[in-house]
């Protein structure tokens, strides 16, 4: 195969995926859903905590340093941590517990009633983000999911709010898992800190 080819194939198989997203307004509602928690979170004090597994992971780890960073204005950081990145807890934890429970220990520690739990699973079937949900649920967390669109409906129950990505393909769900964790640092960023003193809260 050409490289021309496949450049061609996955661009299209990427806008297709995004259109159908654009013109969905489930997925409008539950983006506005989750960036409102977000942004609640933020304003009172709270924290957004995150978590994935493989490219989820870095995705939680890019969602999370945009807002402890900036993404496009200058203004105070902001209280968001992924939990797979600190490696001697994933270890000790998985070790001495199971790896089904390395992000539950985690939300057990550093969640707190009022914060937001951002758990990115393209499969919506995997067992540490859906333990770390139900420790969430236990300690009054807000449980928000990015996913694909096989996830099984028992997530609902979990969750406050679930974007199903309309795709069974892995790549293109992560690319718009990304898309959305943009556009949730943007809205929230603008909303915090948009302001015409541009110093925000």
């Amino acid at each position: 195969m050409k490289i021309e080819n496949l450049f061609n194939e996955v661009v299209k198989d990427h806008l297709s995926v995004v259109q159908m997203i654009q013109g969905s307004p489930e997925i409008v509602s539950e983006i506005s859903v989750i960036a409102r928690m977000a942004l609640t979170a933020f304003h009172r004090g709270h924290k957004l905590l995150l978590c994935g597994n493989g490219g989820s992971a870095a995705d939680a780890q890019h969602i999370a340093c945009e807002l402890v960073g900036r993404f496009f204005l200058e203004r105070r950081a902001l209280d968001a941590e992924a939990l797979n990145v600190n490696t001697s807890s994933l270890t000790a934890i998985g070790n001495d517990y199971s790896i089904d429970y390395i992000f539950a220990r985690q939300v057990e520690a550093k969640g707190k009633p009022g914060d937001v739990l951002l758990g990115i699973t393209t499969s919506g079937t995997s067992k540490n983000i859906i333990a770390a949900f139900e420790a969430g649920r236990r300690i009054g967390l807000k449980n928000v999911c990015l996913t694909g669109e096989k996830a099984p409906a028992s997530l609902d129950a979990l969750c406050d709010a679930v974007i199903r990505v309309p795709s069974s393909c892995t790549p293109r769900i992560q690319e718009v898992h990304i898309l959305l964790g943009h556009i949730l640092c943007e809205y929230v960023e603008k909303e915090l800190f948009g302001g015409s003193s541009g110093e925000g809260l």
